[in-house]
């Protein structure tokens, strides 16, 4: 079974301090590619998400059908979108 491309956009930013890793609105970054580029922080919260949709699993999605999640920094909050690519 081949594991489906994962893409991780960064679309919202809730925090009142800009990241700390640099990432800005509309930056994209492909799982398998991009590992070093990606927050760590992001990345550790990214992994669980990405492992379930990689092996077959659902997770719950916005009322638009996007599935997303935020970064763990208080006062960054970058929210990301998670997008497979078949």
């Amino acid at each position: 079974m081949k594991k489906p491309k994962i893409k991780l956009t960064l679309i919202e930013q809730k925090g009142h301090m800009g990241c700390h890793h640099g990432h800005r609105i509309g930056d994209t970054f492909d799982f398998d590619t991009d590992r070093g580029k990606l927050c760590p922080m992001a990345m550790h919260v990214a992994f669980p998400y990405i492992d379930i949709l990689r092996y077959g699993g659902t997770l719950p999605s916005r009322p638009d059908g996007s599935i997303a999640f935020c970064c763990p920094d208080a006062d960054v909050i970058n929210v990301f979108r998670i997008e497979m690519e078949e």
